[in-house]
This record gives C-alpha cells, sequence and structure tokens, in this order.
C-alpha cells in the first residue's frame, strides 16, 4: 500500500523523527554498522535558526555502543545535516567548537581529562566531487616513521580525544542502491518518490519493509508527522526560506552567468585590439623596409651621378665637345658647363 509520509529532508520533520529513541537508536546502529544499546540527544542541538545563507542542521548525540569484546563504549555522534553544498569551514568551525566544549569530557576517572571519542556523520543532499559511493567512511589509523601502522596501545583515550571519524552520506545517490541495512534505512530519504504536487511529501510502498517492525516504525513516525499541524507549518516556513535562497542563488548565478559573457566579450575585443597592434606594427615594420630600401637606391644614385659628372669633367679637360660630352653622360650642355 503506497502511504503519504512527511520528507525527512526537512529540518523539522528530521529533528522529529531523530527525538524518537527508538528511531535514533535504529539510524546510528546502522551508520555505526554497531549496536547502539543507548541513546540521548543532547542538551546542545545546533539548528540553523538565524537561517543566514545556508542550511544546516546539526544534533548531538551520546551514545553506548556495544564493541566486539561486548563491552559498552560511550561516543559523542555529531550529526550534520545539510541540503545545499556548503564551504568545509562551516563543519569545521562547528567541529572546533565540540572539541571545546567541556561537557565534551569524560566526567568519571578521567584524571587526565580525556575527551569523549566523536564520530561526525554527514548527511549531504548533494555529491562530493567525483565520489561515486552513496556511503564513504573516513577512519583514522596511526603509522610509525616508517610507514607501519601501529596498533599496540591503540585505541588510546589519548588519541582517540584529538582526532575522529567520519561517515559522509551522499543522499543523491542512494537511489537504486539498497543492497545493505544502513541504505535501507537512508532510502527513507529518497528524494525520487516526492509527490509530483507537494514536495513535502514521500509517497512510499509500505509492502516494501513488511516483517521489518524498526523500518515501519520510522514509517509511521514519519506519517505522524505529515498529519501534524505544527510540523506542516515549520516545512512552510522552511519552504519559503529555500525558495528566498533559490531566488537569490538564481539572481546570483545569471549575474555572473552575465559577467562571465562580458568578460568574454573584453577578453574578444583585446585580441582584437592585440591582433589589430600586430598588423600596424607589421605595416610599420614593412614601411620601414621600403624606406630602408628608398635610401640606398637614392644612395646608389648619388654614387651614380658623382661618377658620370667626375667622367664628364674628365672628358671636358680633355677638349671633348660639350654636345658629345652631353650623348655620352646623359647631362645637359648646361650642367657640363657648371663643372669647373
Amino acid at each position: 500500500m503506497i502511504i503519504s509520509i512527511a520528507n525527512p529532508i526537512y529540518d523539522s520533520i528530521f529533528k522529529f523523527l531523530m527525538e524518537d529513541t527508538r528511531v535514533a537508536k535504529t539510524v546510528l546502529s546502522a551508520l555505526l554498522q554497531k549496536e547502539v544499546v543507548e541513546v540521548d540527544m543532547r542538551k546542545h542541538e545546533y539548528t540553523n535558526g538565524t537561517r543566514d545563507n545556508i542550511s544546516m542542521f546539526r544534533i548531538d548525540f551520546g551514545a553506548k555502543v556495544r564493541q566486539e569484546d561486548g563491552s559498552l563504549k560511550l561516543v559523542l555522534i555529531e550529526l550534520q545535516k545539510t541540503w545545499l553544498e556548503t564551504e568545509t569551514l562551516r563543519f569545521r568551525q562547528y567541529l572546533g567548537t565540540q572539541y571545546a566544549n567541556p561537557d565534551n569530557i569524560i566526567k568519571d576517572s578521567n584524571p587526565h581529562g580525556y575527551g569523549i571519542p566523536m564520530i561526525t556523520v554527514y548527511l549531504l543532499g548533494h555529491r562530493v566531487g567525483e565520489i561515486e559511493e552513496p556511503v564513504l567512511y573516513v577512519r583514522h589509523k596511526s603509522y610509525n616513521y616508517d610507514g607501519v601502522e601501529v596498533t599496540k596501545g591503540l585505541p588510546d583515550p589519548f588519541v582517540e580525544s584529538l582526532v575522529h571519524d567520519s561517515i559522509i552520506v551522499q543522499i543523491p545517490l542512494l537511489h537504486g542502491h539498497v543492497n545493505n541495512r544502513l541504505v535501507e534505512i537512508l532510502s527513507i530519504f529518497d528524494q525520487t518518490n516526492k509527490d509530483v504536487h507537494n514536495r513535502q511529501v514521500l509517497n512510499i510502498d509500505e509492502a516494501i519493509y513488511e516483517g521489518d517492525s524498526e523500518m515501519l516504525h520510522i514509517l509511521h513516525r514519519l506519517l505522524a508527522a505529515a498529519s501534524d499541524s505544527k510540523l506542516r507549518q515549520d516545512m512552510n516556513v522552511e519552504d519559503e526560506y529555500f525558495s528566498a535562497i533559490e531566488t537569490r542563488d538564481t539572481a546570483i548565478m545569471n549575474r555572473d552567468k552575465k559577467i562571465a559573457e562580458q568578460d568574454i566579450h573584453i577578453a574578444e575585443q583585446d585580441i582584437h585590439i592585440a591582433e589589430q597592434d600586430i598588423h600596424i606594427a607589421e605595416q610599420s615594420a614593412h614601411i620601414a623596409e621600403q624606406d630602408i630600401h628608398i635610401a640606398e637606391q637614392n644612395v646608389k644614385l648619388e654614387e651614380q651621378r658623382s661618377t658620370i659628372l667626375f667622367s664628364a669633367k674628365a672628358m671636358k679637360s680633355a677638349g671633348l665637345p660639350l654636345e658629345q660630352i652631353s650623348a655620352i653622360t646623359k647631362l645637359s650642355i648646361d650642367e657640363i658647363q657648371a663643372l669647373d
């Protein structure tokens, strides 16, 4: 049967969903690939209440996780959700706040002031570069100088106080990849199931999850959210915000496109001017070459005239008739008479 549930892409719905302890344990257990025995939403919940220029939602969980040897380990889970591309500085600033928070220090039998081991989870509504895996686990390891992994003495509370593991989920890549428990749970975020007329609603085939009590509990929680008037109003507010963001981003995109087109036009003009300058330079060089050629010809003509005048003068001195000298040198009688 197709049911219409509230879209957990909205911060208000996601918060409502994760406030349910059973849902939180189910989701976090799947993310960590370990059983979360106890979970508490910590008192510091950082939502994007100011709605500045990005939608980012954060929830902190304190969780007791069962280890392979059966013991329980307290960890701090920092879950950050964003549906718009953002710079990593925002994530880093939040992590810095958490590292500096004295509430994140182990309270009992901790003379050295070690911090609670931290795991960060990023639910992203966009892709990261060319990474094709819908879920990426980034785990730290320790090495000696020679690059050999160090395992003796680890994990150590000092080391775990300074570094953390991360889980990155690319929501757009979840569709069609339901091949493990985590992706099955995260399939409730699959935006290809959006109602064509109302993006606040996802249309889900409940039969897909038949026999899975945890998934059915999640669906029923989202079904209840869809009928909650307060949550619907909260989604309307988020839609208004996203609409404003989209309008702003469209204006910025159009402005940047216009600037880019102007830059291209200016660059083309610069190229045209440069080509003209080259053409003018070539013409100037050609004219200079012609001037040199003319000057050389003038020098040659002057040399020839000097030779002719010298010969005419010599013939005049020898007593040859002026008419004969003129016929030989092509000089006029007056020019010959003027020779001394």
